[in-house]
């Protein structure tokens, strides 16, 4: 088993990345700019993770690194703190990754692409509409620049699952897939309908992936020490209305109460966004030995962890 470390931890996708490598026998460390809030079940240091210097001798011992923090605020950061949060924040990391020996594992998103070519291969390095893809972008371009040989990118979209250190998710719906299907169930289940944003600007069609299902994609990864660009999310892409539909059913809710309607001004986005984010996940498959994982799959292991485990589709080892 490896030791790895994983920054943001504490987040809505750290703290179940954290959760399922450790049931899968690994040793975890997170990193955090500050104590936690809340116990934190695994190990963690508090360190300046933008500052090689301090994180270097931290992440001794590690096999792995996977960086999975980012800066929510990205839209109200001016140009230096964006840059800071984003690139800046990778290169540290990938810097101290490597001179102490260890893999790093970027974690990138479906929005690095421009969502005008339905599923776009591992091979794309992607053209970004606006600052979130663009700052992405350029953290796996650290990757390919400071660890050619020894670095992974593992690019995701439309993450369901739930926080595992917190009761609330961070929003309700927002233009993306995120956090989506927990919103949907959440709503359905109290009776209440549910509008599905559609329209301009808003992503309409994705290849979704669940929490959990991502963390067992990266524990192959450190398991064979893979590298390159991989794409954890489901084998089959998906409109988002769609998608609510598919809850709906695996779920037993009444379809009547999914409505459809443009998303108000508070929650547009300031800026261009990718209407379909679809990624092939060819390398997964060929080079990591992933079996099928099917939206529904995704959707069904989903309700599984109602019972509080983590049940990702395909088998940690």
């Amino acid at each position: 088993m490896a030791k790895v470390a994983l920054t943001g931890a504490t987040g809505f996708l750290g703290s179940q990345m954290a959760a399922v490598l450790a049931n899968a026998g690994h040793e975890v460390l997170g990193l955090t700019r500050a104590e936690p809030r809340t116990p934190l079940p695994w190990a963690y240091e508090v360190v300046d993770t933008n500052d090689p210097d301090a994180l270097t001798p931290v992440l001794a011992g590690c096999d792995a690194v996977i960086h999975a923090a980012i800066a929510n605020d990205f839209q109200n950061l001016d140009s230096q703190a964006a840059y800071r949060a984003y690139p800046g924040l990778t290169s540290a990391v990938t810097r101290s990754a490597e001179a102490v020996g260890a893999q790093p594992i970027y974690i990138s998103t479906d929005w690095v692409m421009e969502g005008t070519t339905p599923r776009a291969p591992e091979t794309s390095i992607g053209r970004p509409v606006n600052t979130y893809g663009y700052l992405k972008a350029l953290g796996e371009q650290v990757i390919r620049d400071l660890a050619p040989e020894t670095g992974a990118i593992v690019r995701i979209g439309g993450v369901m699952g739930r926080h595992q250190l917190q009761a609330s998710m961070p929003r309700s719906q927002d233009v993306g897939f995120g956090y989506f299907v927990a919103s949907i169930v959440d709503s359905l289940r109290a009776g209440q309908p549910y509008t599905v944003f559609e329209g301009e600007g808003v992503n309409l069609i994705a290849t979704p992936s669940l929490a959990s299902e991502i963390a067992a994609t990266i524990n192959r990864v450190i398991e064979r020490k893979a590298t390159g660009c991989f794409h954890a999310v489901a084998d089959d892409a998906i409109h988002r209305k769609d998608l609510a539909l598919l809850v709906c059913d695996v779920y037993g809710f009444d379809p009547a109460l999914i409505e459809t309607g443009p998303p108000d001004a508070s929650q547009r986005f300031s800026e261009p966004v990718p209407v379909d984010t679809s990624l092939d996940n060819t390398r997964v498959k060929e080079v990591l030995g992933v079996g099928a994982v099917s939206v529904r799959d995704l959707v069904e292991a989903f309700r599984e962890e109602e019972d509080g485990d983590l049940h990702p589709v395909t088998p940690l080892h």
